[in-house]
């Protein structure tokens, strides 16, 4: 059966108070029942709990802590989910809520049983509502945003479409509420092409924005799935998108046989720091076939962690992105060192700076 991916934002589910658009919602989810007594396998990936928990609690803003953030999300989830399963279970289709973490797809065993669950509840003809886990997330372990999420989920169970719903027709060629000669570009199929100033604005309740979208349908297609970001205000947008319509802006699959893991270090993870390499080292990683060691490091730059991102760059040019198993700091001292040298200054430290697995050229 086709896999449709249905992504959500905060302000198609709920108003700038936090108020749900019930009537939205109640429209959408008769899009996905409609959907689904077709034959389709669709999964709903939505934002809004802390918005919902902001209304609850009366907040008139969004906080800006973590444990405020988590709080609010951990009073308004439970009701966001009770919205869609009542609606949906009206339409005669049932629902489960999965909540997932940036480490649920991080690791290996958490990816796989995620996406076994899922397999699973599609099977059993179930439509998962998704959303990331608020309540125990921290800025080191997030997607950052849904819409990378629904990508990374999209990308998990290989759908066939992705359709990301905003408040705007699509993506244009400037922001349509601030320049009105602006217009809506059908279809991208050249990323880098691609204003880089599109859309950074983000809603009161969200954490995104045009450009994430832009970014998320980037990692999505990459993978093999088609993407298309249309307005979740117009009636009949998703079952348009679903027929292959053309509504809102289209972005076709290009498969570059990327893991979704290093489709979302490659596009959704923000790097913290720069590592510089030596000739040999960026040969080696251009074949594919070794790690980063920190013999073949020349030069650190930045402030970053153990488990951060950083870029991997050679001659001047940028030449891919990682996970470093070291902090700057750490990396400063054993860089150009040879393996038993840094066992010596770091006996618990791990041979590779940057493990294969964990690195993605660009």
């Amino acid at each position: 059966m086709p896999v449709v991916v249905i992504k959500l934002g905060s302000s198609i589910v709920a108003e700038d108070s936090g108020e749900l658009r019930l009537s939205v919602v109640s429209r959408l989810c008769e899009e996905v029942a409609t959907l689904h007594r077709a034959g389709t396998d669709v999964v709903v990936v939505t934002s809004g709990a802390i918005a919902r928990g902001m209304h609850l609690l009366d907040m008139e803003i969004r906080p800006t802590s973590i444990a405020d953030l988590q709080a609010a999300s951990a009073v308004g989830q439970g009701r966001l989910f009770r919205t869609y399963d009542e609606a949906l279970r009206e339409l005669g289709v049932q629902t489960a809520q999965v909540l997932l973490t940036f480490f649920d797809m991080r690791a290996r065993t958490h990816y796989l049983n995620a996406r076994r669950t899922l397999q699973t509840l599609l099977g059993w003809r179930i439509v998962p509502v998704i959303n990331e886990n608020d309540t125990t997330t921290t800025d080191e372990i997030s997607f950052g945003d849904n819409d990378f999420l629904a990508a990374q989920v999209a990308v998990l169970l290989q759908a066939d479409l992705l359709v990301l719903l905003t408040d705007t027709a699509g993506v244009y060629t400037a922001n349509p509420r601030k320049v009105p000669s602006a217009t809506l570009i059908a279809e991208i199929t050249d990323f880098e092409a691609l204003d880089a100033e599109i859309g950074h604005e983000v809603s009161p309740l969200g954490s995104g924005g045009m450009r994430s979208k832009v970014v998320a349908a980037e990692m999505a297609t990459a993978a093999g799935t088609a993407t298309v970001i249309c307005s979740g205000f117009e009636p009949g947008a998703v079952l348009r998108a679903a027929r292959g319509e053309p509504v809102g802006t289209l972005c076709p699959a290009r498969p570059l046989g990327h893991s979704s893991f290093k489709l979302w270090l490659r596009y959704a993870k923000p790097s913290h720091g720069t590592v510089h390499v030596d000739p040999g080292a960026s040969r080696a990683l251009r074949d594919g076939a070794a790690s980063l060691l920190p013999v073949g490091i020349v030069d650190v730059e930045g402030s970053f962690g153990v488990g951060d991102a950083v870029e991997v760059a050679s001659a001047g040019s940028r030449i891919g992105k990682g996970i470093c198993n070291y902090s700057a700091a750490e990396l400063r001292q054993v860089a150009g060192m040879q393996s038993a040298q840094v066992r010596e200054l770091l006996p618990r430290a791990t041979q590779e700076a940057i493990h294969r697995d964990y690195y993605v050229a660009l």
